[in-house]
């Protein structure tokens, strides 16, 4: 079948139509449809993670309310004197339990996150050999109360470094906000 110009002018005219036709509905019919099959894809994954953390949480509640029950009976009293005095004199408790020189004790109350708790910072100054001030450490750490050691720092005193001083950072939570300070 020959084609005559005329008929070659409708066919390229067809094509170069359906050509444009086909150029819309990529762009106004099926880049959306693609684009919006692909964000629902996304979001069916994102929440099909959420419910297997939620499940997760859900398994975890009775360990998860039993270890919060055991935090806040270790968390500091309430009244801010007792809680210094009993951390003081638990940091005193372990530095004689570790044969170790505590130079100075120092707490300050900061505030919480948020309004239900604070924190009681406390910075102590030890010094002693490389052993007696690692059982220090260990008998911070293994201490029922609440706390946190925020930062340690180690400084040799002497030249062969068998008398080391260490910094110790320490926070202890306090289940009541910082009272009388804005």
């Amino acid at each position: 079948m020959t084609l005559t110009p005329q008929n070659r002018q409708k066919f390229l005219m067809i094509a170069a139509g359906a050509g444009l036709l086909l150029l819309v509905a990529d762009s106004a019919i099926f880049g959306p449809l693609t684009a919006a099959w692909t964000s629902r894809s996304a979001e069916i994954a994102r929440l099909q993670k959420n419910v297997t953390e939620g499940r997760g949480i859900v398994e975890r509640a009775d360990r998860t309310r039993r270890l919060w029950a055991e935090m806040q009976a270790q968390a500091l009293p309430k009244d801010a004197a007792k809680s210094e005095q009993d951390l003081v004199s638990a940091f005193d408790r372990w530095g004689r339990a570790a044969n170790v020189e505590l130079a100075s004790i120092k707490p300050q109350w900061k505030r919480g996150s948020n309004p239900r708790y604070s924190l009681l910072e406390c910075r102590v100054d030890a010094t002693g050999s490389l052993a007696t001030l690692a059982r220090f450490l260990h008998e911070v750490e293994r201490s029922p109360l609440a706390l946190r050691v925020e930062a340690v720092e180690l400084t040799a005193r002497d030249e062969s470094g068998a008398r080391l001083s260490l910094g110790l950072l320490v926070s202890g939570l306090r289940l009541s906000p910082l009272e009388g300070r804005p």
